[in-house]
This record gives C-alpha cells, sequence and structure tokens, in this order.
C-alpha cells in the first residue's frame, strides 16, 4: 500500500468481538441498520433510480454475486441486503478470551526448544516446485542511501541500541504455552495503524511470517525517521521460522526487512521478483554486502504452491497499485488462512480482466479471511481507471510548457504508462528522485518496463529541449521537505525552476498525518504557476484499496468462517467489522484485534483471543547507528518542542560557598534573553537566594539539594509568570 501513518485508538466495542480489553462476549446484540435506513418499496410501474456507478458495477458479469447485484439494482450502494440473501457460515466459536489491565513488557522467559527448519519452498504433491532459489536480476549497483532525511547520501548503519514504546493494553507476555494443535494469528504491526504491517503465523512447531513493514513517524515523534515491528515474541524461535513471505513491495510491507531480517538469522523470503528486487536493494543501501545473505524462494508466474512445514502455502493474483501483488492461502489441519495483503477491485479496467475471488470459497473449512481495511470508510466505486488515463492523455497532449508529475515511486504501472504516451508525443521524460529511479531501473531490468532509449532522459539535459517537450515525473507528492517536488517549489533544484506556464500534477493520495504538508505544498505552487492540478479537481489518482463496496463484494465472493479485518487504523477495522455484519455474518465470528493479540483456534469449536497479548510496542529508528530513543527521550523532545529549555549556569565558591560572578541565563525556544531582560532578572535572584538558603560556611555543599531547588523553584516561577513549563537545566560549577 501507499498511504499510511497516525495510530488509531482502541475503545471498547460496542458489538462484535474486538478484542481491546474487558470481556469480548457479544453481550446483548446490537443490530446495525442498513445504511441510510430501509429504503420503501417503489410505487406501482415507477421503477428504483439506479445510479451510474451501480449501473456500471452491475455489468460487470460473473465477477460480483448475484446478491450484490440484485442490491445494485435496487440503488442499494453500500450493502443495504435482505439477511435471507447472505450465506450461512458453517462454524461458530466458543465464547472469546478476555484483556486485561496493562502492565509494563516482560522479557520472554524460557526459550522453547525447536525442531530443526524444514528446507523451505518443498512442493506440495502434484504440484511443480516453486523454489528455484535465484535471485532477481537487480542490474548495476545503486547509489548508497540512507532512510535519514537529511543524512547527504551516508549508508544508515544497522541501529546499535533501539528502546520501546508501551504496548497499548493487555496482559503482556512473550512467554506463550507451545501452539501444539491450535492456528495462532499474531499480529505484531497494522492493527492500530497504518503501517508496520507484519502478521506471525503459528501451527505446531512451524511459524510463518507475512511481511515486515514500516510505519512513519507521527506528530509527537520528533526525530524518528520510522518504526519497525517488534520482534522480542520471536526471539529464540528463529529456527523455527521456515519462511518470511512478501505480499507486495510497498515500504509499509517491506521497509523493516534490512533490520528485522538481521535480528532473525536471514530466514527464507518468498515472493514475486519486483517485490523481491526491491527488499533486496534495501538490504544492500542498509548494509554493503547484506543482499547476499538472503535465502530468496521466488514465486513463479503460475502460481506454483509450496510447503512450509505444517504450513501449505498458495498464492494468487489480487489488484493493488504496485506490480506482482499477491493473496495467500495458508493451509492447516486446523483452518485455512486467506491474507489478501493490499487489495482492490478496479473500476472500467483499461487492461486485463477482472480478478474474480470465488476459488477461495472452496478451500478446506474452516477458513479465515484477514481483509486489508484501509477503504472501509470510503463509499461508492474508485475512480474509472479509464478516465484517469484519459485525462492524463489530455494533460501530456495540451499542456502550454513543462508537465510535472508528482507521485509515489512505487507506482510503476502509473509511470509505464505516462512513458507511453509521452513516448506518442515525442515528449521526453526525465525521473526525480532516489527511488524513483532505482524501481524504474529494476522496472525495467525484470522486462515490466519497456521504452525507447530516447524517451528518458538525464534531469540534467531538460534544459537542452523545449519547455513543451519535457515531461518530469517525480517523488514529494506528500510534502516531504527533502524530497524532489519540495526542492523544485522552494527553487533548491539546480535543473528546475517553476515557470508561469509549467502545469503541476498531483497524482497521489493524501497519507493519513501529511495533510498540512500537502496543503502548504499546494499552497506555494499555486503562486508560482497557473496550472496545478490535482485529484479535488480532476481524477488523476487511482489508489490500491478497495473502497466498503468492494469489501462487501469480497465477503460475498469468500464466504469465509470467520473474518479478521486488518492494516488500518482501529476505527477503520470497526467499520469494517459493520460490513461484515450487515451481509450476514455473525457477531461472534467477526474479530478486531490489536496489535498483540493471539487469535486461536483448533478448527472445531475453540475459537477465541487469549487473554494475554505478545509484545508488540513501537521500535524507533532514529539516526546513523544510534537508535536510543525511548519514552522518556520522546517526552523530553515533546517538551522542548512545546516550551523550549532554560539553562542556569552558577559557578560556587568551595569555600565561602558564595556565587563567583553573576548568574548565567541561557533560553533556547522559551524567550529571547535580551527582549526579557526583567524576567531574566527575577530568575536570578531567584536562583541566588535558593544558593543562599541551602548552603553554609560551616558545611559542605550538597549538589543535588542545590540541583533539584533550582529546577523547582525556577520552573515555577517561570510558570507563574509565564504559564509555560519550559526544560530547566541547572549546571552547578564547583571553584
Amino acid at each position: 500500500m501507499n498511504e499510511f501513518n497516525n495510530a488509531g485508538g482502541s475503545g471498547n466495542a460496542s458489538s462484535g468481538n474486538t478484542a481491546t480489553g474487558g470481556s469480548l462476549s457479544g453481550g446483548n446484540r446490537r443490530r446495525f441498520p442498513r445504511r441510510g435506513g430501509r429504503k420503501p418499496a417503489p410505487s406501482q410501474g415507477v421503477a428504483a433510480p439506479v445510479s451510474n456507478e451501480a449501473r456500471n458495477l452491475s455489468q460487470r458479469g460473473d465477477v460480483l454475486s448475484s446478491g450484490l447485484k440484485d442490491a445494485l439494482t435496487l440503488g442499494s450502494f453500500e450493502g443495504a441486503v435482505a439477511r435471507s440473501q447472505a450465506y450461512k457460515p458453517e462454524h461458530a466459536t466458543s465464547p472469546r478470551g478476555e484483556g486485561a489491565k496493562t502492565r509494563p513488557a516482560q522479557r520472554q522467559g524460557r526459550r522453547q526448544q525447536s525442531k530443526p527448519a524444514n528446507q523451505p519452498g518443498t512442493p506440495v504433491s502434484g504440484q511443480k516446485p516453486a523454489v528455484g532459489a535465484s535471485q532477481p536480476a537487480t542490474g548495476k549497483p545503486v547509489a548508497k542511501k540512507s532512510s535519514r532525511k537529511q543524512s547527504g547520501g551516508r549508508r544508515q548503519q544497522f541501529p546499535v541500541k533501539i528502546e520501546l514504546a508501551t504496548t497499548r493494553g493487555g496482559n503482556i507476555s512473550n512467554d506463550l504455552p507451545p501452539a501444539g494443535n491450535h492456528l495462532r494469528i499474531i499480529p505484531l504491526g497494522g492493527q492500530e495503524e497504518v503501517g508496520r504491517n507484519m502478521t506471525v503465523f503459528e501451527y505446531g512447531d512451524d511459524i510463518v511470517i507475512v511481511d515486515m513493514g514500516v510505519q512513519w513517524p507521527e506528530e509527537d515523534m520528533p526525530g524518528v525517521d520510522y518504526i519497525v515491528p517488534n520482534v522480542n515474541y520471536l526471539k529464540g524461535k528463529e529456527k523455527r521460522i521456515r519462511g518470511v513471505i512478501f505480499t507486495h513491495g510497498h515500504l509499509d510491507h517491506i521497509g523493516g526487512a534490512p533490520i528485522l531480517l538481521k535480528q532473525l538469522g536471514y530466514p527464507p523470503i518468498i515472493g514475486r521478483d519486483f517485490t523481491l528486487a526491491l527488499i533486496k536493494h534495501k538490504v544492500e543501501d542498509q548494509e554493503q554486502g547484506a543482499a547476499s545473505r538472503l535465502k530468496i524462494v521466488r514465486i513463479g508466474a503460475k502460481n506454483e504452491g509450496m510447503r512450509l512445514g505444517s504450513f501449505e502455502v498458495r498464492f494468487f493474483d489480487v489488484e493493488h497499485s504496485i506490480m506482482d501483488a499477491i493473496g495467500i492461502a495458508l493451509l492447516t489441519p486446523a483452518g485455512s488462512v486467506i491474507h489478501m495483503g493490499d487489495w482492490t477491485i478496479s473500476n472500467d479496467r483499461i487492461e486485463g480482466e477482472d480478478i474474480s475471488y470465488k476459488h477461495l470459497a472452496n478451500l478446506p473449512r474452516p477458513t479465515i479471511l484477514m481483509l486489508e481495511s484501509l477503504g472501509a470508510i470510503k463509499s461508492g466505486l474508485p475512480p474509472s481507471e479509464r478516465e484517469v488515463h484519459e485525462n492524463f492523455k489530455s494533460i501530456l497532449s495540451g499542456a502550454p510548457g513543462r508537465v510535472i508529475i508528482g507521485t509515489f515511486a512505487s507506482q510503476i504501472r502509473r509511470v509505464a504508462y505516462l512513458l507511453e504516451y509521452a513516448e506518442r508525443l515525442g515528449k521526453r521524460v526525465a525521473l526525480m528522485g532516489y527511488s524513483m529511479k532505482m524501481n524504474v531501473e529494476t522496472a525495467k531490468e525484470l522486462g515490466y518496463l519497456k521504452t525507447k532509449p530516447e524517451t528518458l532522459i538525464s534531469i540534467n539535459d531538460i534544459s537542452k529541449y523545449p519547455d513543451n517537450q519535457i515531461v518530469v515525473i517525480c517523488t514529494g507528492a506528500q510534502g516531504e521537505s527533502n524530497a524532489a517536488l519540495a526542492r523544485i517549489v522552494t527553487d533548491n533544484d539546480k535543473n528546475v525552476k517553476l515557470q508561469k506556464k509549467d502545469t503541476i500534477v498531483f497524482s497521489s493520495s493524501i497519507i493519513p498525518g501529511n495533510e498540512r504538508s500537502i496543503q502548504r505544498l499546494k499552497d506555494n505552487l499555486y503562486r508560482k504557476c497557473d496550472n496545478v492540478i490535482h485529484s479535488d479537481i480532476m481524477d488523476v489518482h487511482i489508489g490500491g484499496h478497495s473502497t466498503a463496496l468492494g469489501i462487501e463484494e469480497m465477503l460475498r465472493q469468500v464466504q469465509p468462517t470467520y473474518f479478521l479485518p486488518v492494516y488500518a487504523n482501529h476505527y477503520m477495522l470497526k467499520e469494517a467489522a459493520k460490513i461484515a455484519y450487515r451481509v450476514g455474518m455473525p457477531e461472534k465470528n467477526v474479530f478486531v484485534l490489536d496489535n498483540g493479540h493471539v487469535f486461536e483456534t483448533d478448527g472445531k469449536d475453540a475459537t477465541k483471543v487469549l487473554p494475554k497479548k505478545v509484545d508488540s510496542s513501537y521500535v524507533f529508528i532514529d539516526g546513523l547507528g544510534v537508535g536510543d530513543v525511548g519514552n522518556v527521550v520522546l517526552r523530553d523532545r515533546q517538551m522542548l518542542a512545546a516550551d523550549g529549555m532554560v539553562v542556569i549556569t552558577v559557578v560556587l565558591n568551595s569555600k565561602s560557598k558564595e556565587i563567583i560572578g553573576s548568574v548565567q541565563i541561557t533560553s533556547r525556544g522559551f524567550i529571547h534573553v535580551k527582549e526579557n531582560f526583567d524576567l531574566v532578572n527575577e530568575t536570578k535572584r531567584k536562583v541566588q537566594k535558593v544558593v543562599k538558603d541551602n548552603t553554609s560556611r560551616e558545611t559542605s555543599i550538597d549538589w543535588d539539594l542545590i540541583r533539584n531547588q533550582i529546577r523547582d523553584v525556577v520552573g515555577q516561577f517561570l510558570f507563574t509568570k509565564t504559564e509555560r513549563r519550559p526544560m530547566v537545566l541547572p549546571v552547578i560549577i564547583e571553584a
């Protein structure tokens, strides 16, 4: 996926199986009304109105279920369908486990003894093996780049020490009893935020991991570069990890791989070519030579299955905004898990056939559907893919000057179309942004992107061509301060200087948390250009996440026994659960998990969420090789950002116990000292009084007492005068 940030709250559930503390039992079941209420029957002889979107979707043929077709024909656009049309799940559950109060995270106790790992990629009986552990072609070495935003291209070193934030709620313990003949699903990230996606599947002595993503820092995490999942639960179980499957190549699914794979001893990684190539680049960027340690298992074009210990693994195609995205089916004696990764159902595709997921309904029961739910709060259909591409053709052909398109570096399929359209018009295309150049080069090496050699030019050569023949595709549409588009708008790029006749296109959605940055970027662009185009005024972007209508259709096609919405903020997961209720799923079969919750089933009647959670606290990555960031450090940074700092320097004579010279007051981020002499002088007098009251010639100096008294007295005094609480740092020097 390519949209993420902001953690969601946990809250208590009003219905269903929200595993966030308190009893997980359903209680008095609340009936959710059909969205918009029950529609009155149309008058006799008058047809119910049908929207154009509904009519288009209802014509998609076999992919849509008959129930959804009927709902669309009646003008119901978000699932107001009769309960009688819904499927009947086969299994019910026993009462769920209960949450508990928060207590500090405990270290894992005795490490469990593990069996030797099976060889990854063992073919399932009757299937062609998919091992061929060849590494995907990656071409020439790429430039070294740190994930630090202002690192100047320095290589990011592996963090030496990383401190953790507190896990939200629950009785935390990494020392769980053996899974035995139960299937366990443990999300280590992605359940309370957009990003940091990672899920552990456990059956018997075997562990399979899906995705290892990053999360971008929130506004209250100053200085943090990014956040990765906590893998403390897996420490001591490394030999039981049969493989790590990556669903696709977006950073919220692969970004944590360079750090986490090393921590876990480089278990086998499984994915398609483009995904594996991106992982290899990131691992090599993190640590030179580390890519040679990767144990790569390639998934072929025909989606051959494989066996990973007790897990029979099958793969299937999904629609998403990046190449080589896959869904996963994990078959165990206790049931089948269907993990979609990130997915969507396209509206009016321009190539290929619509994908049907009805075959997943035939997997061995019970089936557990894990469905990414970012679009649960969006109604209707996504934009028409055909219309978006027609808009791009019109922009490229009619632009009076240069066209500068800001988009995600992972949107390689869109970049391929833009190259094709530019090539038809005889235009030249320049790429800006390290990740954009790397991804395009990788796609060219794999044969996913084909263009004439003269179409792609260096950004240094754009001045050699007329402005109306130049197209620039760059990163930075999220307002990142050091990205290409930000450099352009601030006139800090030596090759691209904005002109009034330039056309700027924002071909991206807004990642939660970036709203202010994007708004400032748009404001600055509107000041400098007459032609700024974004999704609010023209369809120029299609996200990779389905709407509520698609979630409903997926539930109808797959007909799962249990439903676990995943990979979104908590409120989005709750909205996805409501969709499941509307299509007829029993509330006791829908589980909204938090990070660290342990979902467990034996495939019969013992399905529950365990009362204990595993440690899923944040792991902050900050800087080059330091990473010593925890709650205390973050709190200090927040205080400094909010109210600043005051340093009070006092030199004391060790014999007379008198202050030598004058008390020095240094302010950073609090007040301007030269403009606040009265406040500064009063503060000095307070310090002098504290020293006088707490020292005498006959006794030795209690340095800690004086420092603490200065901190308390000055802090209270400054708050009284300013109603601000700066950090007060007393420095006492003995002379």
